[in-house]
């Protein structure tokens, strides 16, 4: 086909593509922005070698089908869309590109195989290895995506829809226009609003440096840097200290790219190489990827369990600063058991401690390398208000098998503890109790001998006091 009949192909593709009317695009435009009003594609051959065929409608429209190479502009738009082959239903308004498809705008790049563009709406839907570009970074991959773009008089934001499973990598820039390590994101289903809103549903992975966050929904905000789960959703850590986190419905709070805060609402449960908790609320705080404190609340109640101690109460704050143990607050009908050292103590039963409020502090130091245990060791135990403790001690006589009892109660208890067992206790106002020392087998008992046809004696019972 010759240049000439080129310029007449092109005349011809303008009559038979509606015009929209045109504003001159505002002076103060930014960089990036949104292009203004419709766009009025002005489609050209891209070589000598297109070729061209037009069909005319009842209605008074065009069908007119390019091949052999096309390229579209929107100039006011800035958009420009490039193709193998190209197809013009004039009823419908809509460009059908095939082949190689690659669509520019100042908001988006973008190229599929094949891709329809509905100028009524300003859609765009694009098929076939899909690959999309935004100015942030942010990269979306997957078979099949529709761009809602951002018009006058339709939509003020620009909006992306990507069903199959596709891949997300969501770039945050600091003030300073650095970019961050991005965010992937996968899900049966992805809708983005703008540059910073996403939306994933059913079987949802996100995942950042710091964590692998999983659920059948998500919805996140890079602006706000936020993001939450929900529909059974889960939490795992990527760093050297791993921690996994359950609820019902789990937020993430961050700040200048780094993970702050990690919120589980609902039957929220954590487990670390720290402790296990569960709550109805669980609130993690987070500082250069360890966890450094965490809150548990709620009517259900809150617990912190490990292989030391079992921490039962209204609330628990824990302290763990570079994610190790150092403080446990437990708050209202607070309750704990201990386990004794079993190496010492031949013993099934748990020391415990109740009070309106119950404190443990622990060793500070770090472990000494001949200290296998990952857990810190147990040094103070102090509970307030109503205090009551049971422990057990080792007895004095060495030829007794079991353990001696001490069971004390007064308004405040203090226990102190080394090489976890129980050195000093103190009690303040009100101070009751009862030692008691396990009787030793085989040696008679003085009572017994002095009453003919008495009973034998009763092995000593555990004082009241009693588990919750």
């Amino acid at each position: 086909m010759k240049r000439a009949s080129l310029c007449a192909i092109v005349a011809l593709l303008l009559a038979s593509a509606p015009l929209a009317a045109q504003q001159p695009a505002p002076t103060s435009a930014l960089p990036g922005a949104a292009p203004s009003g419709q766009c009025d594609l002005l489609v050209t051959p891209n070589t000598d070698s297109t070729h061209f065929t037009s069909a005319k409608l009842p209605s008074g429209e065009y069908n007119n089908f390019v091949g052999g190479g096309v390229t579209g502009h929107c100039p006011l738009q800035q958009i420009t869309l490039v193709s193998d082959s190209a197809e013009w239903f004039g009823d419908l308004h809509m460009w059908h590109l095939i082949g190689h498809v690659h669509y520019v705008e100042p908001r988006l790049t973008l190229d599929s195989d094949v891709a329809t563009y509905y100028l009524i709406d300003e859609h765009l839907l694009a098929e076939g290895n899909v690959h999309a570009l935004l100015p942030s970074g942010t990269t979306l991959v997957g078979p099949r995506m529709e761009y809602y773009r951002a018009a006058p008089k339709i939509r003020t934001v620009a909006r992306m829809i990507a069903p199959s499973r596709p891949t997300i990598e969501v770039v945050e820039k600091d003030s300073t226009g650095k970019p961050s390590a991005p965010t992937e994101v996968i899900a049966n289903t992805v809708v983005m609003d703008g540059d910073s809103l996403v939306y994933a549903s059913q079987n949802v992975v996100i995942t950042r440096p710091d964590v692998i966050a999983t659920g059948d929904t998500a919805a996140m905000n890079s602006q706000t840097q936020f993001a939450r789960l929900m529909r059974k959703p889960k939490i795992v850590s990527r760093g050297k200290k791993n921690f996994t986190l359950y609820g019902e419905v789990i937020d993430l709070f961050g700040k200048e790219h780094a993970l702050e805060r990690v919120l589980s609402k609902g039957k929220a449960k954590s487990v670390s190489d720290s402790a296990t908790m569960t709550a109805d609320t669980i609130d993690f705080r987070m500082a250069t990827g360890l966890l450094q404190r965490a809150y548990a609340w709620g009517k259900s109640r809150a617990r912190a369990i490990n292989p030391q101690y079992d921490i039962l109460a209204d609330s628990i704050d824990l302290r763990m600063p570079g994610q190790r143990t150092r403080e446990i607050r437990a708050v209202r009908k607070a309750f704990a058991q201990s386990l004794p050292d079993t190496a010492k103590l031949h013993t099934k039963e748990r020391d415990w401690m109740k009070g309106d409020t119950i404190t443990a502090h622990f060793d500070s130091m770090p472990p000494s390398p001949t200290d296998t245990s990952s857990q810190p060791q147990l040094k103070q135990l102090l509970a307030q208000g109503s205090a009551q403790s049971f422990y057990q001690i080792a007895a004095k006589d060495s030829g007794v098998v079991g353990p001696a009892i001490n069971y004390v109660k007064g308004r405040d208890i203090s226990i102190a503890f080394a090489d976890r067992q129980v050195q000093v206790v103190n009690v303040i106002d009100q101070a009751q109790g009862v030692y008691l020392e396990p009787q030793v087998p085989g040696k008679s008992d003085t009572l017994k001998a002095r009453t003919q046809g008495a009973q034998p004696a009763a092995t000593p019972r555990r004082p009241p006091g009693g588990r919750p």
